[in-house]
């Protein structure tokens, strides 16, 4: 068989995963995935291989012959993989090299300003630090930590370290404080949050009205346009808190909880190392003054 005629990965994992715990929804599980998507992955595999890969065993299912052979043979290439995968991040470890995570406008507006002061104290821990939102995939690509906002669904093995309760509120430049209180003033708010202003306004019946509503595609541009006077940004206290400390920006309505946390996240089956451990540390102590 060519290798371009080889079924594809996802499919054979997802294939992997059932024959291993014996279940669908134990494979869902495992996998971050539905139940249906799992299913569609392992029909799709069988369809493309020509042959039954499952079959009902009582109220349960197990390999068929077929699926017994392929499944021995994709189980030791994974094993394969993953151990050659793990080598890799140990000797990246081992050379102090520590791949952090997180989301984008927390990396450029808290966590990177404060990243000096971690260097200082380990010297000898290289942080490589990479942008994403949402789900992580830590094996692909070679995260050790993630600093993420918890609102996606996380395998039950995955290690979470809550950091600190996300609060909202507007900030703006001290400028605009009265054009705030009396309704004239431009709204600001991030794309990937539309709901933000609406919500805020439901919960502050009494707050004045703006004239508009803009969107951004970032908070961090939210927040750095609020700063630079063009309007009120609705904004994560963790991204104005800096600004707000330097009275570049004030928060004359607070900030309200809206209910979801960040949170320092690793993949479960290993020990933290040593660098890892630091981290964690030295962060905890960066968060301690937001509270859980």
């Amino acid at each position: 068989m060519k290798r371009s005629d080889l079924p594809s990965l996802d499919d054979l994992r997802a294939f992997e995963t059932v024959a291993r715990l014996g279940s669908v929804r134990k494979a869902a599980e495992a996998l971050a995935l539905t139940h249906g998507a799992v299913s569609r992955r392992v029909a799709k595999l069988s369809e493309d291989l020509g042959f039954d890969l499952l079959e009902r065993d009582g109220r349960g299912i197990r390999p068929t012959a077929a699926g017994q052979a392929l499944h021995q043979t994709v189980g030791r290439c994974f094993g394969e993989i993953g151990a050659t995968i793990e080598g890799l991040r140990a000797t990246l470890q081992q050379s102090g090299t520590l791949v952090v995570s997180c989301e984008p406008s927390v990396a450029m507006r808290w966590l990177i300003p404060r990243l000096p002061s971690f260097q200082a104290a380990q010297p000898d821990v290289a942080v490589h630090l990479s942008v994403g939102g949402g789900p992580v995939e830590f094996r692909r690509d070679r995260i050790d930590l993630a600093i993420r906002r918890l609102d996606f669904a996380l395998p039950e093995s995955w290690h979470v370290q809550r950091l600190f309760a996300e609060h909202v509120g507007p900030v703006m430049s001290p400028g605009l404080v009265a054009g705030f209180s009396a309704g004239h003033y431009l709204a600001l708010g991030s794309k990937t949050r539309p709901d933000a202003w609406p919500n805020w306004l439901a919960a502050h019946p009494s707050a004045r009205r703006p004239s508009e509503i803009r969107y951004l595609d970032h908070h961090f541009l939210v927040v750095e346009a609020a700063a630079a006077g063009l309007g009120v940004a609705m904004s994560p206290r963790i991204l104005a808190v800096d600004d707000i400390e330097r009275q570049r920006l004030v928060a004359p309505a607070g900030f309200d909880a809206d209910g979801s946390h960040y949170g320092l996240i690793r993949t479960g089956g290993l020990p933290l190392t040593e660098q890892a451990s630091a981290f964690c540390q030295w962060l905890k102590a960066q968060v301690g003054s937001f509270g859980r």
